[in-house]
């Protein structure tokens, strides 16, 4: 389980509800997980959170570097299942592995019912500057 087992439901959620889908993690923009379906193992959900992370770092420079925008969802197919990375809020994503018959209309109307149902919660707080000690105004 992640550190904010009241998210970890909510992950858990969105697997059980949206037939296809087989691990759901909430990470923050620096890669940290935030929250993870339970049928994930602590290691697998770190990783998939780091890939989503780097992903989600990919797509946010590419569209920066061609002036294509904001990043919505970043989709890689892989030969037996697809990874999905949605914006989850400011400083949030989703990371979502599906397997490759899902019904991906299913599966977004899901995945953005969990963003609205969750609004703010899904979002991260601003770590602290290395070496202060202290966080950022407002991020308490």
């Amino acid at each position: 389980m992640s550190d904010n087992p009241n998210l970890d439901w909510l992950m858990s959620d969105l697997v059980e509800r949206s037939s296809g889908v087989r691990h759901a993690v909430l990470l923050s923009a620096d890669g940290l997980l935030m929250a993870c379906s339970q049928d994930l193992h602590p290691e697998e959900a770190e990783h998939l959170s780091a890939v989503g992370s780097a992903y989600r770092s990919l797509s946010t420079g590419t569209g920066r570097h061609f002036g294509l925008g904001e990043v919505r969802q970043t989709m890689v197919e892989l030969e037996h299942a697809y990874l999905l990375v949605t914006e989850a809020g400011p400083q949030a994503s989703l990371a979502l592995i599906v397997n490759e018959d899902a019904d991906f209309g299913l599966v977004a109307y899901e995945t953005n019912r969990i963003v609205q149902q969750a609004g703010t919660h899904l979002t991260s707080r601003l770590r602290a500057s290395a070496g202060t000690g202290s966080s950022p105004a407002g991020t308490r």
